[in-house]
């Protein structure tokens, strides 16, 4: 996939949201006893909507409203949440790269402009949280891609450069399990990639990891059951994949998930009220606005819709 093609990645692409889980932090019960994440869809940006939509989905009011909107219009954003915040980081407007990073506030429904920006312009950045920290990983710099990886502290408003990674990378993905941070895929410039790698943040260093089976871009990933689960994306040949695959840390190897229902591009792959949900994406025909839950006893995935999303994940089927 060419640069100027590359718009696809796992949160907040161009016309494709993001979905980002918040817990409320004001539950009077402890979280095994309720399942209250809140679900936010952020950003997804086209020349012909810039509008850059925010939506929330309560499970327990069992429906969709919008939220403010992003201040900067922008597509192949990356999204993530800090401290009950969702910050949006980088992107490109069609015309240029964004270094620039906004905050979400879902307790004032207000977004702001302040947090400091990173150190250069970069779109298709892959954003995860670690240790109260947000780290940005690699992205298109509008030239190349890069492995350049920054420290976001919120404390100090500030972002500070990290050992990079060992491959450049746009379009990856990240997740953070047994205190080592992961990436996954993505693409080089060139051609999506299948290497992994991982950062130990007691040394500050990177190692390779065991490949995966499949190359992927702009694929979904998260932790689930101890497992770093991928899904989705698109491959060498530039087509959309409703493949899955999980990555067993003691055996350090990868074996296929049944394949989703849909192929999807630029998706997300989320734990949300204990059940694992592969959002939205493309499937290179449409935008898809369909969720896949994932039973992993049958090792099958199905899928959910209104009142009936509601009652399967607040009861976290």
């Amino acid at each position: 996939m060419t640069p100027k093609d590359r718009q696809g990645g796992v949160s907040g692409r161009h016309g494709i949201p993001s979905p980002m889980s918040l817990r409320r932090q004001h539950s009077k019960l402890p979280p095994t006893d309720v399942f209250n994440d809140v679900m936010y869809m952020v950003g997804g940006w086209t020349q012909e909507d810039p509008s850059c939509p925010v939506e929330q989905f309560c499970p327990l009011e069992n429906e969709w409203k919008n939220m403010a909107s992003m201040i900067n219009h922008r597509g192949n954003v990356a999204v993530y949440g800090l401290a009950g915040k969702i910050y949006t980081v980088g992107g490109a407007d069609g015309v240029t790269c964004k270094s620039s990073v906004e905050r979400y506030n879902p307790e004032t429904n207000t977004w702001s402009n302040d947090v400091a920006p990173l150190s250069s312009p970069r779109s298709g950045v892959g954003l995860v949280e670690m240790d109260g920290y947000l780290y940005a990983l690699g992205g298109y710099d509008g030239m190349v891609c890069t492995n350049t990886v920054e420290r976001y502290n919120p404390k100090m408003n500030s972002w500070t450069k990290q050992a990079p990674m060992l491959s450049r990378r746009s379009g990856a993905t990240a997740a953070v399990m047994d205190g080592q941070l992961y990436v996954i895929g993505g693409s080089d410039g060139n051609a999506p990639m299948n290497t992994v790698e991982r950062f130990n943040p007691l040394d500050g260093m990177w190692y390779a990891c065991t490949p995966m089976l499949t190359p992927r871009e702009n694929a979904g990933c998260c932790v689930y059951l101890g497992r770093l689960f991928v899904a989705g994306g698109k491959d060498e040949l530039n087509l959309e994949l409703s493949a899955a695959e999980k990555f067993d840390p003691d055996a350090l190897s990868w074996t296929p998930v049944k394949r989703m229902r849909c192929k999807r591009n630029n998706m997300s792959l989320m734990v949300f009220n204990g059940s694992l949900l592969a959002v939205g994406g493309s499937d290179g025909i449409t935008n898809l606005k369909t969720i896949e839950v994932y039973n992993h006893e049958s090792n099958t995935w199905r899928y959910v819709l209104g009142s009936y999303f509601s009652e399967e994940i607040t009861h976290g089927h």
